[in-house]
């Protein structure tokens, strides 16, 4: 359900102090043209020496496409690996992937998206020996994978996997029985691909000689149907399997299919109820899948050897509330493992023996691993983010196998991601902080020396300089027993002796995060314009968002809307004390979970908010999906208080203030469903309201002009109603 932050930085911004006299006044048309972007990094690959890494680059002039080889020393181009010069059957490919040697690479063409993650496409394999270019299919295929001696490519058509043997030409089908809407081999239902974060549901083993793969039956599952309105006659509708809370899901099965006999055997793996990862070991015969009971709350490491045909747990976890699903999990050359896990509190790395006996806990403290890079064979050591310099920052760190040496091999203060190379000899540092903006360099991973700059944004700095932008300030605010992280942005004329209208800004889903130490996205242009036309803008991470620990992530448990509502209302409170903040005109907005907050805020906070905007909101936690919803708050059947009791659909009654509400028909994943329904119970309630419904638009409300007559439509709200 989160709307994730990925490698680029895209569309950002933060604050300076200055006289106001010469302060120039930003407008939506800048932050939704691209005015403030700032200068990023291509998406890198290391190549296995280690030494030297690939981009892809585009030539707009020569209209050309290539993958080019450069060195991470020097930073400079050695080589170009290939080109759409010499390629006469692709004019144009938009990512490329090489095979384990990296003799051949798979190019990807005529992209479209299915959902979050999924994608269909045109593929072509390319031969570095010969330069010689062979289409995958005449079909557009999913995942196409390359197996480790780069001999072959497994791909999914059709809900079926199929094998392509790149000697012979010739494409075998393993799976038959794919059928949409009914059996899917080989790729993720939608509700896994949302939720547990992955598409790809087989892998190759370590020698090539077998594919493992999940099948989902969701023969059974509900349908949920959109329209799709179009620019034809009629509209045409979309039809797919959705398991809504305590609704049935697929029934997943795990296979293992012999290359050789071309035999395939099914796993024994008792009641398992999710199959959310599955990886081969570093051993060819044995495979690991974690399984997830229903509640999510018990999950097994099982092993599979071939040879025996057998399964044993490995490993065994039990959580009172949930467990949650990462890709962490690493098989070292002895096959030891390492492991991330809550169980002492907060999220930390351990390392077990292939038989789950624990060699030791590599990371400990009162603070969170927040990314594991992995591990260098040669220096025996592990790669690491985390928050130990404060719950809104990110540092990067190595510890030695045995847990002892840590290093911190970043040293801004803000927050700090890398991308290690294959050998782990350097990795490149993206840094950025409140007044930062991102800044990449190369580093040496033994000592985190920086070695030189690649990308800095001064440019964009400069570009701000007349705007005399407020600075976003950091602190904690005091409510319901904890100390809860905030950020504020005042005009930049600020006089303490004036009031102010409070524009309040949250997520508050679990274990998410937004008071953090990072260059601003989008959004925060957008707070910094409100605060030059003279709104105090704010931002409260309450309880069950992340980085804190386990404890204050999973207090929400059972009872998602009620103790977040409660901070967010006790914290506009808390600020309407405060002398230069008008008590009378507070608000609220956010989207998605955050819609579904802001709902409830100036429901039951009706005597607090003045004015509240929710985009793409739940407004019923019965209309989402099982994985997401069952995981913080068991099914309905058994928790109708824990939904009913906080579904904004059931308090409309309560509407006192201004209440935007707005939503795209095409979301398929927070249903429109979930708005109409709000429409109906705010309309028999006899309340006003205003509401936008964006037309084939999904749970990004994107594309043209429609982001810049969004914000345009709820700035004028917000200057009508607070």
């Amino acid at each position: 359900m989160s709307m994730k932050k990925h490698f680029f930085f895209f569309l950002l911004l933060m604050g300076f102090t200055g006289v106001l006299s010469a302060q120039k006044q930003i407008t939506l048309e800048e932050i939704w043209g691209g005015t403030f972007s700032t200068r990023g990094m291509d998406v890198l690959h290391s190549m296995k020496n280690g030494k030297q890494y690939s981009i892809l680059n585009f030539d707009e002039e020569q209209r050309v496409v290539s993958v080019d080889k450069y060195d991470y020393s020097t930073l400079k181009k050695v080589e170009t690996i290939v080109s759409t010069r010499e390629l006469k059957e692709i004019s144009y490919f938009t990512s490329y992937t090489f095979s384990q040697d990296e003799s051949k690479l798979l190019l990807a063409t005529d992209m479209e998206s299915v959902y979050r993650r999924s994608k269909l496409g045109i593929y072509y394999v390319y031969n570095l020996a010969d330069r010689k270019t062979v289409k995958l299919s005449d079909n557009k295929v999913q995942e196409p994978t390359f197996s480790p001696d780069g001999t072959k490519v497994a791909f999914v058509f059709n809900n079926n996997i199929y094998i392509k043997d790149l000697q012979t030409g010739e494409t075998i089908q393993l799976t038959t029985d794919g059928k949409k809407n009914s059996i899917i081999n080989g790729v993720t239902d939608w509700v896994y691909e949302e939720e547990f974060a992955f598409v790809r549901a087989f892998e190759w083993n370590a020698d090539g000689t077998h594919l493992a793969y999940i099948k989902f039956d969701e023969s059974e599952v509900p349908e949920f149907s959109m329209d799709i309105y179009g620019k034809e006659l009629y509209p045409s509708q979309q039809l797919f399997k959705y398991p809504k809370a305590g609704e049935k899901n697929a029934e997943v099965e795990l296979y293992v299919y012999d290359i050789n006999s071309g035999s395939t055997k099914k796993v024994d793996l008792g009641e398992a109820y999710y199959i959310p990862r599955i990886q081969w070991t570093s051993d060819a015969d044995l495979l690991s899948v974690q399984v997830l009971n229903r509640h999510q709350n018990t999950l097994d490491l099982v092993l599979y050897s071939i040879s025996e045909n057998k399964t044993r747990v490995a490993l065994h976890e039990t959580d009172e509330a949930y467990i949650d699903i990462t890709d962490n999990l690493t098989f070292l050359k002895d096959n030891s493992f390492i492991w991330t896990s809550e169980q002492d509190g907060y999220n930390h790395i351990y390392h077990y023996n292939i038989d789950g006996k624990l060699i030791g806990q590599l990371t400990k403290g009162p603070w969170e691993v927040t990314q594991y890079y992995g591990y260098d064979q040669k220096r025996k050591r592990i790669f690491y983010q985390s928050v130990e310099n404060g719950s809104i920052n990110r540092d990067v760190y190595s510890v030695k196998l045995n847990g002892k040496g840590k290093l911190r091999l970043s040293s801004q203060e803000g927050t700090n991601s890398a991308t290690f190379s294959a050998d782990f000899s350097y990795f490149i540092n993206a840094h950025s902080s409140i007044s930062s903006p991102p800044r990449y360099t190369l580093n040496d991973a033994t000592s985190g020396k920086v070695l030189r700059e690649i990308v800095n944004n001064e440019e964009l700095l400069k570009k701000l300089e007349p705007y005399k932008l407020p600075v976003k300030e950091f602190s904690t605010i005091h409510v319901n027993g904890n100390d809860l992280n905030m950020w504020m942005i005042k005009p930049t004329d600020f006089d303490p002796s004036k009031k102010y209208p409070l524009f309040m800004f949250q997520y508050s889903g679990p274990g998410s995060q937004q008071v953090a130490n990072t260059w601003g996205v989008s959004n925060d242009y957008w707070y910094q314009m409100l605060a030059q036309q003279g709104y105090v803008v704010a931002c409260v991470d309450g309880r069950g968002t992340g980085f804190k620990g386990a404890k204050f992530k999973k207090q929400t448990y059972q009872e998602l809307g009620k103790y977040e509502v409660e901070d967010q209302i006790s914290a506009a409170r808390e600020l309407g004390k405060r002398t230069y903040i008008d008590a009378e005109r507070i608000g609220i907005w956010g989207w998605s979970y955050g819609g579904f907050m802001a709902s409830n805020c100036i429901l039951k906070g009706n005597d607090v908010f003045k004015m509240a905007i929710a985009v793409a909101p739940v407004t019923n936690w019965r209309f989402y999906d099982t994985i997401y919803t069952e995981r913080y708050m068991r099914t309905p059947q058994e928790n109708p208080s824990g939904y009913d009791d906080n579904s904004p659909v059931n308090h409309a009654d309560k509407l006192k203030g201004a209440y935007l509400l707005v939503h795209g028909t095409a979301d398929d994943n927070v249903h429109v469903q979930n708005t109409m329904r709000m429409i109906e119970a705010l309309v028999q309630a006899n309340k006003q309201f205003d509401w936008a419904i964006y037309p084939d638009k999904n749970h990004g409300i994107y594309g043209g002009n429609t982001r810049l007559q969004l914000y345009t439509k709820m700035t004028n709200f917000i200057k009508e109603n607070l």
